[in-house]
């Protein structure tokens, strides 16, 4: 009789993304098309002289490495969903692996920006009739890859109050808060992790149509200085990329506030009646998972779940502690 009136009180941390598995299985899906397009371009670029398809393979390079880290933290997250080592489960191995994914690409793009810089200096003749059915093969993987991954994220986020009702059963409400505004308050329902992958495909094919254009030039009219032109271009891209990968996920990393207009609300929400919140914490411990913990000072204390109700249909809210402390002063 004890154990199951403590069952109530208790619950799982699940806190992985409403597509989880869907994401795991497109990402390995793509890892295999992008290690077998990676080969054929390096090997080409490398005999061909080509510095834009050098440039396009060692940035898919970069893609099979992060792609990797991606997929594998999928499955580590997934089959760990219930070890009690992770105190908040492991709904963060994805922006662990978003990060380590936008480091080592920042790392190659200061390297093909290198060796454009040194192709500038010191060009190199490009046997163009073969890097560009080569440069144009890499595209048409990176479109597939893009199509594999493209907008289930976004999908993920805009039905999550559907699938997230079914497979968590948490004290949480996943309804839309319509006090909180769309943009970057909703952004916790994001998967950093699959995001970065289709981020990086997309990149991927971006520098793809760099390196056929700086070929089809160079082989047309002779400007064979376009091509690592065309590498510099896609050092860029992925450097600003990239620099924004370990900006976003990094703050999940570190716990950052999940959106001040959202803590705003949660605090009015609280306050009422002389309440006082005296310590709130709000972050992100998965995708589409908020946790939540506060401390309210009152002269009239309430059970916790009172507290807890007063917080439905604020959007994400997967973990709630409340702690309420009698203050006979608090509510003059």
């Amino acid at each position: 009789m004890q154990s199951q009136s403590l069952a109530r009180w208790q619950h799982a941390h699940d806190f992985l993304g409403a597509r989880h598995g869907v994401h795991e299985r497109r990402t390995w899906a793509v890892v295999s098309l992008t290690t077998v397009m990676m080969i054929v371009e390096i090997g080409g670029g490398t005999l061909l002289g080509s510095m834009a398809l050098m440039a396009d393979g060692l940035h898919m390079a970069t893609h099979v490495a992060a792609l990797s880290i991606a997929a594998v933290a999928y499955s580590f997250a997934r089959k760990n969903v219930g070890n009690d080592w992770f105190s908040f489960g492991t709904g963060k191995f994805g922006e662990l692996a978003a990060f380590a994914s936008a480091v080592i690409l920042a790392m190659v793009a200061l390297l093909i920006g290198y060796e454009s810089v040194m192709r500038l200096i010191h060009p190199v003749a490009i046997a163009f009739a073969e890097a560009i059915p080569i440069a144009v093969l890499g595209l048409g993987v990176n479109l597939l890859s893009v199509f594999l991954l493209h907008d289930h994220d976004h999908q993920a986020a805009h039905d999550h109050d559907h699938d997230d009702d079914d497979d968590h059963d948490h004290d949480h409400d996943h309804d839309h808060d319509h006090d909180d505004p769309n943009g970057p308050e909703h952004d916790h329902h994001a998967d950093h992790n699959f995001r970065a992958a289709y981020i990086h495909v997309l990149t991927d094919a971006i520098t793809a149509v760099l390196a056929i254009s700086a070929l089809a030039a160079g082989a047309y009219f002779g400007w064979v200085w376009l091509d690592p032109v065309a590498g510099l271009i896609g050092f860029c891209v992925i450097s600003v990329w990239a620099f924004g990968l370990i900006k976003s996920s990094a703050a999940v990393l570190l716990d950052a506030v999940a959106g001040h207009q959202r803590l705003a609300l949660i605090k009015q929400r609280l306050e009422i009646d002389g309440d006082r919140v005296t310590d709130l914490h709000l972050w992100r411990v998965g995708p589409g998972h908020l946790a939540v913990i506060a401390a309210i000072a009152t002269a009239r204390p309430r059970p916790p779940d009172d507290y807890k109700a007063q917080l439905a249909g604020i959007d994400g809210l997967s973990h709630v502690n409340i702690e309420v402390n009698s203050d006979p002063e608090a509510n003059r």
